[in-house]
């Protein structure tokens, strides 16, 4: 008898997967799922390797969709055919809450759960009634999501962020230096870098003293990054964290969340198209009074951010310089962050879900 089946789809998920199967491994369970290099590592019983699932692009999508359709296939069949007490299925919504509501259809008798909410406080909005429906139990990562499901009858659990136990500030700050974090995919680069190039190059007019350093969040990157800035310092985010950097400017995305909990104040950008603008406002319907991680958790400005339109060479420059010649301005971001630890509280994001894993197990 399985106890538990477990679904990650990318490497985010796989870590996640991680965490959880080591807390849970003193409970002896029989645990078989599919998942990656991290998750088989802990030795959970894989049906298929989570790579298998692993498609970029709209065109690559297309031609490797009969594959992904015979792998959900699989996934749905093995699952019925094992019948696990719990199935846990972790982010990767697209792919797992399909196979959620394709598992009800077939009448699956067991429990669902589902860790990560999907941004439906973004866009999506759809889907709170289809996890209701389906799901038993969703595990939450940001507090503020637990009551976007309050008009239904899913139980959502705030588990806490698992980054709040990895990440934590620094101290003695290098007051001569500002880290720059350009975006993680090629198209953030090309939209967001020029836009870094131009400041540090009007900074070190005013600042030649100052150190200016660009984090590579990917080594198959370097060659983007040295071919647009060749004089610029290029940096791995192990060397960037040693450094400890004062001051940041960053592309949107975890990493905003992530320079919070260092304590390390940040201007937050995101360069998209006109058309890009058109389509998330008008198809998508998105439309949130902050966009930066930290912004949206605390519900106010942690960090100023620049988004679209408002993303101009004077208002990323006179951000910037407000936070670095203005101490109290500095102070006050670095208070908000402090407070944004203590907002997202004390809990363990691996033990408590697995404790209420094993309760869902158990029931």
């Amino acid at each position: 008898m399985v106890d538990l089946f477990v679904i990650a789809g990318e490497a985010s998920g796989d870590q996640l997967g991680e965490g959880l199967l080591q807390a849970l491994k003193s409970s002896n369970l029989k645990v078989m799922g599919i998942g990656g290099p991290k998750m088989r590592a802990v030795g959970m019983e894989t049906v298929f390797p989570m790579e298998n699932l692993q498609v970029m692009g709209f065109i690559d999508v297309l031609f490797a969709l009969p594959h992904l359709i015979s792998c959900f296939n699989l996934a749905v069949d093995t699952i019925l055919k094992a019948e696990p007490k719990v199935v846990l299925t972790i982010d990767y919504p697209g792919f797992n809450l399909r196979l959620a509501k394709k598992l009800r259809k077939k009448g699956f008798k067991g429990k669902i759960c589902h860790y990560v909410c999907p941004s439906v406080w973004a866009w999506g909005k759809k889907r709170i009634g289809l996890m209701a429906e389906n799901l038993d139990l969703l595990l939450s990562i940001l507090p503020f999501e637990k009551q976007l499901f309050d008009k239904t009858k899913l139980r959502v659990e705030y588990i806490g962020h698992p980054l709040v136990q990895k990440i934590f500030p620094q101290e003695n700050p290098n007051t001569q230096l500002i880290a720059f974090f350009p975006g993680s995919r090629t198209k953030e680069i090309e939209r967001n870098f020029p836009y870094f190039i131009r400041l540090i190059h009007s900074l070190k007019r005013d600042f030649p003293s100052y150190r200016f350093a660009i984090s590579v969040s990917q080594e198959k990157y370097r060659p983007l990054l040295k071919k647009m800035a060749p004089d610029l310092d290029l940096i791995t985010p192990v060397e960037m964290k040693k450094l400890k950097p004062f001051l940041a400017v960053a592309k949107s995305g975890t990493i905003t969340f992530e320079l919070a909990l260092q304590e390390i104040p940040t201007v937050v950008t995101y360069a998209i198209s006109p058309l890009d603008v058109f389509i998330a406002k008008y198809i998508f319907r998105i439309s949130l009074p902050y966009f930066a991680l930290p912004n949206l958790i605390a519900g106010k400005t942690i960090f100023p951010e620049l988004i679209g339109p408002a993303l101009t060479d004077e208002k990323l420059l006179k951000e910037v310089k407000n936070l670095m010649i203005n101490q109290d301005v500095w102070d006050r971001s670095q208070a908000e962050c402090k407070a944004l630890r203590a907002l997202l509280g004390r809990e363990n994001a691996n033990t408590r879900s697995a404790q209420l894993i094993l309760s869902l197990i158990k029931e």
